[in-house]
């Protein structure tokens, strides 16, 4: 290369160039030549290997090779190109300029330093997709723990930037912000305490994206949308968002309706309030008319209370409802009796956890509920209003 540097200068010269202006002539050539060069490795790389080894990946069973080497990662390659071939033939071009060819050699290590963390930030992002399409990994809040890697590289290359600009090695600067570690730790408190709880998140699987939570310390009532390394994004149910710090969620109690989702049914819990002056044993003419509605045996000769006729027949009836859950609990129960009556508790499940279809089948049932009370000789409690005072 010398060899050449020489014979260019020379020929400069027998065009009329003097000495001192045909070494910066070859030295342009030479940073011309160089530059070409790099674009034409980059534009080859680009135009001729990166569609073959995309038709290879494209051709396997495997999906991660498709995302290890799709575009994203294949640009950030190609950017790192250039300053590799530039850093390996500059010093051919700036022998006699050491200043320079220090200067440049910073300039190109600085560029590779930025190149190699935006590809390996690209790597990352692959990474995530791909396990955001695996069976096992795709409902595990990883985004914060590749967020925090990603964060790790980016503090590594800020470290080797300034160690390049100042000549000095990356190990002493790594010293240096050791006395300094409390610091750091108070400016990065959110990132660090997001990272360890999203690990807690993921290691116990307490939350996944998509699982509706309640958290009524934070007004969250709704599905998680997604789990970075600082925030919990929640979209409620009346379309707001709430955001929550991860560390929250570990440290605080909240709730996960998951459960109710994969089990396929939600639980219906509500009480009536009978009125106490209506429950009694039944007469003669109230057996006779159970009989023939079949709500109780022909042959039951025992006194029998009227709201056991009823609870019996509303356990009845949820057991044959279409719409309630038969693997789960159905159960019709007295509470402790008030002052304002006794609690009759309905306790079963609907077959779908659809938030519309539940509270359909639900009003459906109490309705049912209420219009048959009176049909016992039960009736409701409720508190006298002014037009009960006026009767």
């Amino acid at each position: 290369m010398h060899t050449i540097s020489e014979d260019i200068s020379q020929q400069l010269c027998n065009w009329g160039i003097q000495p001192a202006q045909s070494n910066w002539t070859t030295k342009i050539i030479f940073i011309v030549g160089i530059l070409l060069l790099s674009y034409l490795i980059s534009m080859g790389f680009r135009h001729l290997i990166v569609p073959i080894i995309q038709k290879v990946t494209a051709k396997t069973k495997a999906t991660w090779d498709d995302y290890l080497f799709n575009d994203r990662m294949m640009h950030s390659f190609c950017l790192l190109i250039p300053p590799l071939v530039w850093y390996l033939l500059l010093p051919f071009a700036f022998n006699d300029s050491p200043h320079i060819l220090n200067l440049l050699l910073k300039a190109c290590l600085i560029y590779i330093v930025v190149m190699t963390v935006k590809l390996i930030g690209s790597f990352l992002d692959s990474l995530y997709e791909i396990s955001s399409e695996h069976e096992r990994l795709k409902n595990r809040p990883l985004k914060g723990i590749y967020q925090m890697i990603q964060l790790i590289v980016i503090g590594v290359g800020l470290i080797l930037i300034i160690s390049i600009l100042i000549d000095k090695n990356a190990t002493s600067i790594l010293a240096g912000l050791g006395a300094s570690a409390a610091i750091l730790m108070l400016i990065f408190k959110d990132s660090i305490l997001g990272l360890v709880a999203g690990v807690q998140l993921s290691a116990n699987d307490m939350l996944r994206p998509g699982d509706w939570i309640t958290m009524p310390k934070y007004g969250a009532d709704g599905d998680v949308l997604e789990v970075s390394l600082t925030t919990v994004k929640v979209r409620n149910f009346d379309k707001t968002i709430t955001t929550i710090p991860p560390y929250a969620l570990v440290s605080d109690s909240f709730q996960n309706w998951r459960g109710m989702r994969e089990t396929g049914g939600r639980r219906i819990k509500r009480s009536v309030f009978i009125d106490l002056n209506t429950i009694h044993f039944c007469t003669p003419e109230e057996r006779s008319y159970f009989k023939s509605k079949g709500w109780i045996e022909k042959d039951e000769n025992n006194q029998i209370v009227n709201l056991q006729v009823f609870r019996d027949y509303l356990q009845n009836y949820l057991k044959a409802h279409p719409r309630t859950h038969k693997e789960l609990m159905i159960m019709v129960r007295q509470m402790q009796p008030t002052s304002e009556g006794l609690p009759l508790e309905v306790y079963c499940f609907s077959n779908t956890s659809d938030w519309k279809q539940y509270e359909e089948i639900q009003g459906e049932i109490f309705d049912h509920l209420l219009a048959m009370i009176p049909e016992f000789g039960l009736r409701v409690y409720q508190r006298p209003s002014g037009r009960d005072i006026n009767r």
